[in-house]
């Protein structure tokens, strides 16, 4: 039986050969919008685009997972592993860190001290590099308190931005608030790129771009400004980027990401669909680490 087990949620978005190569189980997150069924489409995004060709004003709502979700994850892992490590998407937007400690605390005697919960303070992409930095962790050899006391040193590191092309669905969700929402609005009119990052686990307004033709190269130039000083130290930069079925432009800034030395795009994916109806079609998430 191995050591030390993975357990996450579905907002980290890691392309389906990674969760299967380090046996990652992954706790669905929830969503409600009947709407959607009405509609035909290859994945939630194209869904969305025709609900809003056909003038239907509805959005979809989203819940973290029971704890009784997570328990079953973590029976199926004790089958396995000896002790079970889990990550959540940020406890500012979602209860599931909740969720996943209620599991814990549910469990025999004998697992409870086996789990072990890290709020991850991040989402998406960015929750997908903690959870690779984690798998890198386990597979040197560490304990598992030892995993846990790198990630909470790692976490804020780990860096996010994002851009919406209508920031009307996570203003409807209420993950923005209104008048971020109107900041968005309000800049794309005179030509401006706002961004949109992960701060101390809360999504919020983190800088605008000038000059920026479209959301990959605005996304490509706030990341090149960030590394420029630690790639110039010889430091490596290891980057995920995931999108709302805007496939060409993640494919894009990815190209733009790896020109720079010393810098890899370690996964490229599409959004969950609970992410997905917060961001909307057509947004595009980088998230970056450095490396010693």
């Amino acid at each position: 039986m191995k050591k030390i087990g993975l357990v996450v949620d579905e907002s980290v978005d890691l392309p389906q050969e990674i969760i299967e190569k380090h046996q990652i189980k992954i706790v669905p997150l929830k969503m409600d919008w009947p709407e959607l069924d009405n509609f035909s489409g290859e994945n939630t995004f194209q869904k969305m685009r025709e609900v809003e060709k056909a003038g239907i004003k509805s959005f979809g709502k989203t819940s973290q997972p029971s704890p009784k979700d997570f328990l079953t994850i973590f029976e199926e892992q004790f089958n396995k592993f000896e002790k079970i490590l889990t990550i959540t998407v940020t406890s500012v937007h979602s209860g599931t860190y909740n969720s996943a400690c209620q599991a814990k605390n549910f469990l025999e005697a004998g697992k409870k001290e086996k789990v072990f919960v890290v709020d991850s303070l991040n989402l998406s992409a960015g929750l997908g590099l903690l959870t690779l930095k984690a798998v890198d962790l386990i597979e040197s050899g560490k304990e598992v308190d030892e995993v846990v006391k790198e990630l909470e040193l790692f976490r804020p590191k780990v860096n996010l931005i994002g851009m919406l092309k209508d920031p009307k669905w996570a203003e409807a969700s209420g993950r923005i608030p209104h008048f971020v929402a109107n900041w968005i609005r309000s800049a794309e009119k005179i030509g401006l790129r706002p961004l949109l990052g992960a701060r101390k686990g809360k999504l919020k307004p983190v800088g605008i771009k000038k000059g920026a033709r479209d959301i990959p190269t605005a996304l490509f130039q706030e990341l090149k400004e960030k590394t420029e000083k630690p790639l110039s130290q010889g430091r490596k930069i290891k980057a995920a980027i995931t999108h709302g079925d805007n496939l060409e432009g993640a494919q894009k800034l990815k190209a733009m990401v790896e020109e720079l030395s010393g810098t890899e795009v370690v996964f490229l994916n599409l959004m969950d669909n609970v992410l997905g109806v917060l961001a909307g079609p057509d947004a595009l998430v980088l998230a970056w680490i450095e490396e010693n």
